[in-house]
């Protein structure tokens, strides 16, 4: 899947929705646990739900691993479910890896070759050796932790180097410009940092950014848009909890299509208010 694809399925679903697939095993609806698989159960119903609105779908592996084996095998039919019935959607395994040498050819492996997976989310703190393997895999993308949403990213991601005046988030950007194009390279940019997307658009004008953090972590989705978004878009907008755990009841599907449902019009406005003023 290239850059051209997903910027096709934004126009044609009004959307830059991705939907996190944070499940976990002590939130999901209590009638489910009578499933033989309640994990993928769930993930089967909220996908199938959310599906017309969402471009992207992000199992968080953390959540899956957790479990041993079987949380594995959850992971591998969820993606597998996704891919065979909406083979349009581009699936990442936010799995945040980062390391390198054979170790991080075999998490290529796992994910590339024994999961369908479209994308991975990667550290790039080891450098260009943790992204490489990755990028041997036509058609499937490395997404390179840039600027991240949690409390302590400024604890390295902001530190400013005294001779450029860069910031380290800033050097991530440009090294990641030379490892790969806009066509395998995407970049995380939380969603809390958004008045800093501005400085992130000037190196990286034309990659894709995944954005977490809207929602439940405070982020804006307007601001991100405002600051964020270029000629095609270029937002991959994640939302989680807000979405999945709309409701713990039985109606848990229903209430995650009507929430995902509000977020893609507030898309959808935003993309034409962009192409709006694209036009001036």
């Amino acid at each position: 899947m290239n850059y051209r694809d997903i910027y096709n399925k934004i126009q044609k679903k009004n959307s830059f929705l991705c939907v996190g697939l944070d499940t976990d095993i002590t939130k999901i609806p209590e009638f489910l646990q009578k499933e033989e698989d309640p994990i993928f159960e769930f993930n089967k119903q909220i996908v199938d739900a959310t599906q017309e609105y969402a471009i992207a779908y992000k199992p968080n592996t953390a959540f899956y691993e957790a479990l041993g084996a079987k949380g594995w095998e959850s992971l591998q039919k969820t993606a597998e479910y996704i891919k065979k019935n909406y083979p349009g959607i581009f699936l990442i395994a936010d799995c945040k890896r980062g390391d390198i040498g054979n170790t991080c050819k075999m998490y290529a492996k796992t994910f590339f070759e024994q999961m369908p997976f479209d994308a991975v989310t990667l550290s790039p703190y080891m450098g260009k050796d943790s992204i490489s393997p990755f990028l041997e895999y036509e058609g499937k993308w490395a997404i390179i932790l840039a600027l991240t949403s949690n409390p302590s990213a400024s604890d390295f991601q902001v530190i400013q180097e005294k001779e450029s005046n860069e910031y380290l988030f800033e050097k991530t950007l440009k090294y990641g410009q030379l490892w790969g194009d806009e066509n395998r390279i995407m970049f995380v940019a939380g969603a809390t940092q958004a008045y800093k997307f501005q400085q992130i658009r000037k190196i990286a004008k034309n990659n894709f950014l995944l954005v977490p953090g809207v929602g439940a972590q405070g982020g804006s989705l307007q601001d991100v848009a405002e600051f964020g978004m270029n000629d095609t878009c270029g937002l991959l907008v994640n939302s989680s909890r807000g979405i999945i755990y709309a409701s713990n009841g039985t109606d848990f599907a229903e209430k995650a299509n009507e929430s995902a449902a509000l977020l893609q019009t507030q898309m959808k406005k935003l993309l034409e208010d962009n192409k709006n003023s694209q036009r001036k």
